[in-house]
């Protein structure tokens, strides 16, 4: 492929004055704009920003490319910018990384599978290559750049030399793009320094590229899964030496990473070994708390689809029966269910489905958090682990009052299943004969036991104790004066997000307002709190600081949290609350109360259960007191979350 085909003199920009990467992108955006590569640089531009979002695209060694696949885009172009002063805040895999030279791509969205890729797989390539990186930035002008842009060296090939040891290497990122080749070829390039014959094969999102063939596995003496996903068929490797690094790894430390490979690798690949979550599988260099933190990360995103599609069903349910003010009611069976009308029997239908997916999010969550640990040997007993969690199992054995464990149960009862899966996965040994009795009835038959004995007589004996305790208090506190009141009712209406001590607080603060004894203010207001403050944190995280404390999945989910919250739905700022439990709950809770009191000592009062916005009308006494509750408390979330975060960060306390 040839770069100089895809820019142009005018496309290229020296000394770029701006030190923020939005405006960066903004000048290259309106340079391809002027060039007539786009139709709508605002639109172009948006989907730069929506991609930015996903994962980082600054690099290493001050490089950064950023890239966007719109229908703005007439023709696939590459605009470069080369800075005066470095960006040091560009989301990059490399920390330290301060960004001076910027290849942003346009890529039309008929050849996102295309050109897209295949650009970002040669630029990430030739940009390994330190003496290519080096003509690029001290050519003096944009035909001298240009010309440089297709003068790669020419690397002898490892075919044509004598090797006494060969590594096979294995590359693969969340996007599956940039990282994955230039992790590829940093790993190439040591090899060529050290003699070692290094072959890779990239799992990007083309798929399998370079796929090692089991001629080539065969003759290889170790192998280096350089991944931040779950590499696939790991299982062609039995036998094999490996290590387990990030992708970011080879960038900076190839050659190392080839000596422990060959000299002290973590292991052997087993026979019948699947796929294991990249980041848990080197115990040794990162620890069972960084090991379990990343299982709980990669259960948080698998959950997060799951929470979108159930509040996504449950809003539209109540948006569609707003303007017959059934908001409230079209849930209520014996009325809707079958009714004359078609139309309220859908809704009352889609909003029943919404709150069974919701019963999903827990199992979900627990089954791909123990996936992580232990790959798919850990997703059934994962999975069973949650239902506890979610109290599902007391409507079979006819419990109506049990109290479920809820995100406590979870997270212990997920990492319980992953780890104990894992051990006898590892620990039982059978004849190749018998092999495929292990995962599918041994290592199941006794993981879900041993979850079903853990839950029986240790998580749902003292989490739902606990919860069961939190109720008996909220109870208690029924006869304390109003202020006291609203603080015990806001702070177990935000502790859990929709899970048991919200509805006991729920139940309770409902019967004292159905008696006229109490207004629903505090519960109202604590419900959406908790989910727009978190969300308005991920929007802060973008704009105010300088280094994001929010992973990428995470940002994403501020965004549906915000929206989730103004439709009174809280589960959507539960994956916050599931990363870092220790930070999220308090802030909630301290949010949820200083809001509600605001509105309370104000004058607000609500009477009827419509935390959402459409029951903000109703508020009686003082609706810009009801507001200004709101308003502060979500902003006192938003903030703490932000600085708490960003203070422990960079005292290396917690990672995003």
């Amino acid at each position: 492929m040839e770069l100089k085909e895809m820019t142009s003199s005018s496309l290229i920009t020296f000394d770029i004055t701006s030190t923020k990467k939005e405006e960066v992108i903004w000048e290259l955006t309106e340079a391809l704009y002027q060039e007539g590569a786009l139709s709508s640089k605002e639109d172009y531009y948006q989907a730069v920003l929506e991609r930015e979002n996903v994962s980082a695209t600054g690099m290493e060694s001050g490089l950064a490319i950023p890239h966007g696949k719109s229908d703005a885009v007439k023709e696939a172009k590459f605009a470069v910018g080369r800075l005066q002063n470095p960006v040091e805040d560009w989301e990059s895999i490399d920390p330290n990384n301060k960004v001076e030279l910027v290849f942003l791509l346009a890529i039309p969205n008929t050849e996102s599978g295309s050109t897209h890729l295949n650009l970002l797989a040669e630029l990430s390539t030739r940009l390994m290559d330190q003496d290519y990186y080096q003509r690029l930035m001290q050519a003096n002008s944009a035909k001298e750049f240009i010309t440089a842009l297709d003068q790669t060296s020419n690397q002898p090939s490892t075919e044509e030399q004598d090797y006494d040891k060969t590594v096979l290497v294995v590359t693969a990122c969340a996007a599956g793009i940039a990282h994955t080749y230039m992790a590829a070829e940093a790993m190439e390039q040591a090899g060529r320094k050290k003699g070692i014959k290094v072959v890779s094969e990239k799992q990007g999102a083309n798929g399998l590229e370079d796929e090692h063939s089991s001629s080539v596995i065969k003759e290889a003496d170790a192998v280096v899964f350089a991944t931040d996903i779950a590499p696939k068929e790991k299982e062609r490797f039995a036998g094999l030496p490996y290590i387990q690094v990030r992708v970011a790894d080879p960038l900076s430390n190839g050659e190392e990473i080839l000596d422990r490979a060959l000299n002290n690798p973590d292991g052997t690949v087993q026979e019948g070994e699947a796929s294991s979550d990249s980041a848990s599988s080197n115990q040794k260099k990162q620890g069972v708390l960084a090991e379990m933190g990343q299982a709980i990360l990669t259960g948080i995103s698998y959950m997060i689809p799951v929470i979108v599609a159930a509040g996504l069903m449950m809003g539209i349910a109540k948006l569609g029966s707003m303007p017959f003010g059934l908001v409230n009611d079209i849930n209520d069976a014996e009325r809707f269910a079958n009714h004359s009308n078609e139309l309220f029997v859908i809704l009352h239908h889609l909003d029943k489905f919404g709150y069974m997916i919701f019963q999903f999010m827990y199992p979900i969550f627990a089954a791909f958090t123990a996936y992580a640990l232990a790959d798919r040997v850990g997703i059934v007993s994962g999975f069973i682990g949650g239902i506890f969690a979610a109290g599902i199992h007391y409507r079979f054995w006819g419990i109506e009052e049990g109290v479920a464990s809820g995100f406590f149960g979870a997270l212990i009862l997920g990492l319980a299943a992953g780890y104990i899966s894992k051990f006898l996965n590892e620990k039982i040994k059978l004849n190749k004969n018998f092999q495929a009795m292990k995962p599918m009835l041994i290592i199941p038959a006794i993981s879900v036991l041993s979850i079903f004995l853990l839950n029986f007589y240790i998580v749902d004996p003292v989490f739902g104790g606990m919860n069961l305790a939190l109720r008996n208090f909220i109870e208690s506190a029924q006869s304390s004066g109003e202020i006291v009141l609203s603080t015990v009712i806001a702070a177990a209406t935000a502790f859990d997000l929709g899970g048991p001590i919200n509805k006991a607080a729920g139940a309770i603060a409902i019967g004292l307002a159905s008696d006229d004894i109490f207004p629903l203010t505090a519960r109202v207001l604590s419900i959406v709190i908790p989910p727009i403050g978190l969300g308005l944190a991920t929007v802060l995280d973008r704009y105010l600081v300088g280094r994001r404390v929010f992973s990428p999945d995470l940002r994403v989910t501020g965004q549906t949290s915000i929206l989730l919250g103004f439709i009174a739905i809280s589960e959507g700022a539960i994956p916050f609350m599931l990363r870092n439990p220790i930070i999220t709950i308090p802030i909630n809770i301290l949010g949820a109360i200083i809001g509600s009191t605001t509105a309370v000592l104000l004058g607000a009062k609500q009477w009827l259960p419509l935390p959402a916005f459409w029951g903000w009308p109703l508020v009686e006494g003082s609706i810009p007191a009801y507001l200004l509750g709101l308003a502060v408390g979500a902003l006192f979330i938003a903030v703490s979350n932000v600085f708490i975060r960003f203070a422990l960060i960079k005292r290396n306390r917690i990672t995003i």
